[in-house]
């Protein structure tokens, strides 16, 4: 039996070593966050949640949210984790992983989700395993989605990838791990970057 798949797109960040909304941010003739979801639309997802927080009206706006279920998480200030405990109630009843992806991360492939959802096998947690160290797309058996929904902070889903590090599957993924956008100094490293290929 096929598993059913859910994606998460994390976008709900303020932005503030950036001052103006990064969803937003423009990329190839879109925004990054647009960038984003061209490559999670590419997925083998069944269900696409984007978490919005930060200048969330802006993003509705600007950004092509076809295809997605929108969630808004008021308390985008206190980290990502706020961000997948207000996604989890509209997950799919059905969906047996949930994939985790960054908002601000375009370098992403669906080949790499694929791989992660191929390699993963019946652990509970699988990250991908790049050049230089674990990254983000992570997927996450339903089985894990209490500890999910209690998680709290920024850093809380590698804290629990950390205590459970016997139950994760590292699935190797060649190439470093895909650049995200912080700082301005990110994103002029992701333009220069796009315009080289």
């Amino acid at each position: 039996m096929d598993e059913r798949v859910s994606g998460l797109v994390l976008a709900a960040g303020g932005s503030r070593r950036l001052g103006t909304p990064k969803q937003l941010l423009p990329l190839g003739g879109r925004t990054l966050l647009d960038a984003v979801l061209d490559v999670a639309r590419a997925c083998p997802f069944d269900q696409l949640i984007v978490a919005l927080g930060g200048g969330a009206a802006d993003v509705r706006a600007k950004v092509d949210l076809s295809g997605s279920r929108v969630v808004v998480n008021e308390s985008y200030g206190s980290g990502c984790s706020s961000s997948i405990a207000a996604a989890l109630p509209v997950v799919d009843p059905a969906a047996d992983v949930l994939v985790l992806m960054l908002g601000d991360q375009p370098g992403v492939r669906p080949e790499t989700v694929r791989a992660l959802l191929a390699g993963r096998g019946d652990a509970p947690l699988a990250a991908c395993r790049y050049d230089d160290g674990r990254g983000h797309p992570l997927a996450f058996s339903r089985a894990t989605f209490g500890e999910l929904a209690g998680l709290h902070g920024d850093k809380a889903v590698w804290r629990l990838m950390d205590e459970r590090a016997g139950e994760v599957a590292d699935v190797p993924v060649a190439g470093r791990v895909p650049a995200d956008v912080d700082t301005w100094e990110d994103y002029e490293e992701l333009r220069a970057a796009e315009v080289a290929s």
